[in-house]
């Protein structure tokens, strides 16, 4: 495995990206959607995780427009505070077309196979989502995505083949919010819903407070299944 880091150029400016390149050279590549604590240390780890299961994994900074090359964490509260105050300056749709930008650049990528997949988590989850929704990607999977609710109109759109994993706690979307999700995408054959009862939001996030290792191991497990059917 391989790493370093890229820019990406795209009509509204350049920006970074962290990529991670499988050791056979060459695989599917898939867009791994930060978090709200930037392009930061957990989600290196997980584009180095896929590369080394033979994926080029490519992380952008989707913060570049607010301010470039955030790296956070969750372990104290002045950063937590200005991880919700750079998620209330975020714009969605511009963050997409950053994405659009990146899924292009990965498809071209010259370790990559062609096919191009999306994972992210808590914004990005969202963002997984609507890259489903927005984008030719094959597949993308999203862990407890906040907002989908407000967007689930343009569930009609999905190509590919979309992965939620649904925290039944989750803090930051309520039974309503999940209920909904329900409603509007469980009859899509495109979607797979997976319910987590107990968990919290983030119970992936390793270190993190809502951490559960039995319950990021199986939604973990459900996601390398679902990539390698649908890129391989």
């Amino acid at each position: 495995m391989a790493s370093e880091q890229i820019m990406i150029h795209s009509p509204d400016g350049d920006f970074g990206a962290y990529r991670a390149t499988p050791d056979a050279g060459e695989g599917p590549a898939i867009i791994v959607l930060q978090e709200i604590f930037g392009v930061n240390a957990v989600m290196r780890e997980i584009c180095d995780d896929l590369a080394g299961k033979g994926y080029v994994a490519i992380c952008p900074d989707l913060f570049w427009r607010i301010e470039p090359n955030v790296d956070i964490t969750d372990q104290s509260q002045a950063e937590w505070d200005k991880a919700f105050d750079l998620f209330g300056k975020f714009d969605v749709e511009l963050g997409l077309k950053d994405i659009a930008v990146t899924v292009d650049l990965a498809r071209r990528d010259s370790a990559s196979s062609g096919k191009v997949g999306a994972i992210g988590y808590c914004l990005g989850g969202l963002l997984a989502y609507l890259t489903a929704c927005r984008t030719d990607v094959e597949a993308a999977a999203g862990y407890y995505g906040v907002n989908i609710p407000n967007f689930l109109e343009e569930s009609k759109n999905i190509s590919g083949h979309l992965l939620l994993h649904v925290a039944g706690q989750d803090q930051f979307v309520d039974a309503d919010a999940q209920k909904a999700m329900h409603a509007g995408l469980d009859d899509n054959p495109h979607v797979t819903l997976h319910d987590y009862p107990e968990q919290d939001h983030a119970f992936a996030r390793r270190g993190g407070e809502h951490f559960d290792a039995d319950a990021a191991d199986l939604a973990n497990a459900r996601t390398r299944a679902f990539l390698q059917s649908r890129l391989r």
